[in-house]
């Protein structure tokens, strides 16, 4: 983000970048794309956010432009969320957490994320391990990951210690340090994943829709990608793909 001059007000046409003392929008950050959508001050005043960015530890930046009305600071407004974007990220999200899980059990307790990407399309997961995913390997990752949608079990987002996460089993992403509290994310029936998590994701599991896989590559040794799409996505694709056929 290229550094900006501060100022006390901006009129349409002007692109900005909004600070508040508070927010509804989540920040880019563990792979997640920063949320999109509309702030609205009480003068009828408009800016169209098309992204939002973690800066500074908490500190939310949303980025956009004024497209009706002049706003000043100091003014309250009402931000919202693009809502069918959010629930496509958490969708994306919360499997990429089933993912994991997933892998572990059908490749080994090897398996680690090492990176990933969460947009409203589609989502991007980096693992550890040491050769190709065979065909069937990859029908019963999505197979479990599917059960679990299936089974529409709750989510569960709890705070608690460090020392009381890993005492539940949850999975700590990278090296990582972390505060002494920590957000734990439990989702899918029997506790099906349990890892620590600061982003968004559904209320169930049956929120997801469905999950496929639709590529597994090398992209260093030792480390796999896995690019899958869920949802609305994935219906997309599937009628796409009937079509060709």
């Amino acid at each position: 983000m290229a550094t900006l001059p501060a100022v006390k007000t901006v009129s349409k046409g002007d692109e900005v970048a909004v600070l508040a003392n508070q927010t509804t929008f989540f920040g880019e950050s563990g792979g997640q794309q920063g949320d999109a959508g509309v702030i609205k001050t009480e003068n009828g005043a408009i800016i169209e956010i098309t992204d939002t960015q973690k800066k500074l530890g908490a500190l939310h930046v949303h980025l956009g432009k004024v497209t009706e009305g002049e706003v000043k600071v100091g003014d309250a407004a009402e931000f919202r969320v693009d809502h069918s974007r959010r629930s496509s990220l958490r969708a994306n999200h919360s499997a990429t957490h089933l993912l994991h899980k997933a892998l572990r059990l059908v490749l080994g307790d090897h398996v680690q994320q090492k990176g990933s990407l969460v947009t409203p399309e589609r989502l991007r997961f980096d693992f550890s391990h040491f050769e190709a995913m065979s065909a069937e390997q990859l029908k019963e990752v999505e197979r479990l990951v599917n059960q679990q949608v299936l089974a529409n079990a709750p989510t569960r987002i709890e705070s608690m210690t460090l020392d009381e996460a890993k005492e539940k089993g949850a999975a700590a992403l990278f090296e990582a340090k972390y505060a002494d509290s920590v957000r734990v994310l439990t989702i899918g029936a029997d506790d099906f994943s349990i890892e620590l998590c600061g982003g968004t994701h559904v209320a169930r599991s049956g929120d997801i829709g469905c999950c496929h896989i639709v590529a597994e590559s090398g992209i260093a040794s030792g480390v796999r990608r896995i690019e899958a799409i869920t949802g609305e996505g994935a219906l997309a694709y599937f009628g796409e793909q009937e079509a060709r056929l």
